[in-house]
């Protein structure tokens, strides 16, 4: 039980290390971020990571993500993926990323598993090596050590701890763990938006060597200019990409993520208009985690009316929540609002809603 330091409310809800309800978020967010900034600050620098997207005069300006840092010689970006060494910008190109992977036995709990070819077979034979789950087969997972977003409940948040150090893998040796049962390489992490021209490289060099499809697990705050390249690698290959919506008002996302929600809305409805290109498989699907008393009813509303303006087809998965990283006061998902939520979406307009990690909800 914490009390908002703005209403004065009581609440299991309330996340003492945020100090504010979702609600007074919302409506008092000017007044309270400064506190809340706080809050991300400490975060990061836990992890000797920037506090803010370096903008430096005669910085190398960095072109992967909407920070579009400019970053000093020996400076990080935002991301700690992104470095400059004597002038050049390194980490994350075909050269090197930080990255690890493994083999996940197909059908997974992708996010995308309940549509997918994979979990499905649909696409046979197109894009499914049978007209079922594929099992016996395996998604290629890849994990990057780094990312663009500051999430105060993230559910990976380990990956900090190796944002910047260990080994650079050259795209090549990545690529080369593809083999006979690999079906699909999914990109996540972390994200691979600070990672993009490595895992584009390793996707098209894997591609060469077998048929794969190549799917998206992201934040979607990419620059503009990178979703031709990454819409196509899933177009043809009968991947899928998936975008993480954390929250529909830009105050909440700012306050959980410590960044705007406009990029990656932005992208999600560009890549949206490629939907009716390959009907066979959904290109596009969102999810979105319900962190109990902030991504409430309110928010699952305004995010399911945006997706229904774009297409109502496109599958919208809610995904349990389970207290992690900064936020681990706060209770799991409960399963009445989960399915509170899920009906939520339907009346907004979206046709294919699921709730996913259901282990994890709680009565």
């Amino acid at each position: 039980m914490a009390r908002c330091r703005h209403c004065g409310a009581d609440s299991p809800l309330i996340s003492a290390r945020l100090g504010f309800c979702g609600p007074c978020l919302r409506r008092h967010f000017a007044s309270l971020w400064p506190e809340v900034e706080k809050v991300h600050f400490a975060s990061r620098r836990a992890f000797h990571l920037p506090l803010k997207p370096p903008q430096a005069e005669q910085g190398r300006l960095c072109t992967l993500c909407f920070h579009a840092c400019r970053i000093p010689e020996g400076g990080m970006g935002y991301c700690g993926a992104r470095r400059v060494v004597n002038g050049r910008l390194t980490g994350g190109t075909p050269a090197g990323a930080g990255v690890s992977w493994y083999d996940d036995a197909l059908p997974t709990n992708c996010v995308a598993d309940w549509f997918c070819p994979g979990g499905t077979g649909r696409g046979y034979p197109k894009y499914a090596c049978r007209n079922g789950p594929e099992y016996g087969k395996v998604n290629l997972a890849v994990f990057y050590h780094a990312c663009n977003f500051n999430c105060l409940y993230c559910q990976n948040w380990d990956y900090k701890r190796r944002t910047g150090a260990g080994r650079q893998v050259r795209a090549q040796e990545l690529a080369g763990a593809v083999h006979e049962r690999t079906a699909c390489i999914c990109y996540f992490g972390g994200d691979p938006t600070p990672h993009l021209p490595h895992a584009l490289a390793a996707a098209r060099l894997a591609r060469e060597q077998a048929q794969v499809r190549i799917c998206w697990e992201s934040n979607g705050a990419m620059q503009s200019g990178w979703l031709k390249p990454l819409v196509a690698s899933s177009l043809e290959s009968g991947g899928v990409i998936k975008f993480d919506l954390k929250a529909f008002s830009e105050e909440l996302h700012l306050a959980l993520t410590g960044v705007s929600n406009k990029q990656t809305l932005k992208n999600f409805a560009a890549v949206a208009q490629h939907l009716g290109e390959r009907p066979e498989v959904p290109l596009l699907t969102a999810s979105t985690l319900m962190v109990p008393g902030y991504v409430d009813l309110e928010e699952i509303h305004g995010l399911a009316r945006f997706l229904a303006s774009l297409n109502p087809e496109i599958p919208y998965s809610l995904l349990a929540f389970y207290p992690q990283f900064y936020l681990t006061d706060l209770p799991v998902t409960p399963r009445n609002l989960a399915l509170t939520a899920r009906q939520t979406a339907l009346q907004a307009g979206v046709k294919h809603v699921r709730v996913g990690n259901e282990h994890l909800l709680r009565d």
